[in-house]
């Protein structure tokens, strides 16, 4: 009965997503992983970025990092399980360093968290010093060690103006860090791409990038939404910041995967179409079925896409994969994101 239940609601919200016969199989897991959640006294929190099953049936708290980070410092249950990626299970961690932590995938890595190293922070400060360091909240606890606080898509730009500084070191996602510096009207370098130069005597910059990528939201560009418009004149084009600024440029709105779920919830268009990890439009679309999302993304995260339902269950089951965050690492890593969570 429990799962028919299951099945009843992901098929109200997933009829045109998910074919029947694997919504069946997938409500019947739904409700083997609620069950075993209760009996291991477990919370599972779920990114956006989750497929569609998975989101719409086991998570007790859904939302992008920010969200899960607030969510992950408050839970008292004894263990979590993040369907996410591994940096963000470890951010859950450094914040609950009692508690078990579970990632249901042995290896969900993040191409921007591997493109920088924590020496490669150590080399940056030592290059630039006394210059306050914003990392990204999309890096490995050692980084984050090495920071002054983290900060996410959402709130970035307060993060920087909070720091009250005239120079920042942002890291490590390069289109995140040159829409964050067009925003707070910083002019940015990259000196590992191209060295500072003088302007009247004076070093000419005002925030310190690096060269860090998603792999997803790099592959959306310009020409691709110069096409969709042309093919739907009327369409809403929403764009995640780690997309390009010339990307954020030819969109209509852009935010963290929060802020393009208000967006579309909040507001009238003929149609939408969202330039990030396409796992969330349809999620959008499932809990939004007035709204009419464009099906031409075919963008997934490789490393989200590990995160499934069975792999869900077998960590409850036999408490794997858990995650560790040497204490030396999380003490320091803790400080920046207890003020990231501060400035909110």
């Amino acid at each position: 009965m429990i799962a028919e239940a299951v099945y009843q609601d992901l098929k109200t919200k997933l009829a045109d997503v998910v074919p029947e016969f694997e919504l069946h199989y997938k409500a019947e897991l739904a409700a083997e992983i609620n069950q075993l959640k209760r009996e291991r006294n477990a919370v599972i929190l779920g990114h956006n970025y989750m497929e569609p099953a998975l989101f719409h049936s086991i998570p007790d708290f859904t939302g992008d990092s920010l969200a899960l980070s607030r969510q992950a410092a408050a839970t008292d249950k004894d263990i979590i399980v993040f369907c996410g990626v591994e940096f963000m299970a470890e951010t859950a961690k450094i914040l609950n360093p009692n508690k078990t932590v579970l990632l249901p995938a042995e290896k969900a890595g993040c191409s921007l968290a591997a493109s920088i190293t924590a020496e490669d922070v150590r080399q940056l400060k030592a290059q630039f010093p006394g210059v306050p360091v914003v990392t990204y909240i999309n890096t490995y606890a050692d980084v984050k060690a090495e920071s002054d606080v983290c900060c996410t898509s959402g709130n970035a730009v307060a993060v920087v103006e909070s720091l009250k500084s005239d120079t920042v070191i942002f890291l490590p996602d390069e289109f995140l860090a040159g829409n964050v510096a067009k925003e707070t009207g910083k002019h940015i370098i990259f000196p590992t791409k191209t060295p500072p130069v003088k302007f009247n005597g004076q070093m000419d910059y005002q925030m310190i990038g690096w060269h860090g990528r998603c792999e997803v939201h790099d592959k959306f560009n310009v020409p691709d939404i110069e096409a969709v418009r042309r093919q739907f004149p009327d369409v809403v084009i929403v764009a995640h910041p780690e997309c390009s600024p010339e990307v954020v440029e030819a969109s209509d709105f852009s935010g963290s995967t929060t802020a393009m779920i208000r967006f579309v919830e909040e507001t009238s268009a003929p149609r939408y179409l969202l330039l990030t990890e396409c796992a969330m439009g349809d999620n959008i679309a499932a809990s939004n079925p007035d709204k009419e999302m464009l099906r031409l993304c075919s963008v997934r995260c490789p490393h989200m896409n590990q995160i499934t339902l069975e792999e869900t269950r077998d960590a409850l089951k036999f408490t794997q994969y858990v995650i560790d965050v040497p204490e030396y690492i999380r003490v320091r890593a803790l400080q920046a994101v207890e003020r990231m969570l501060a400035i909110g």
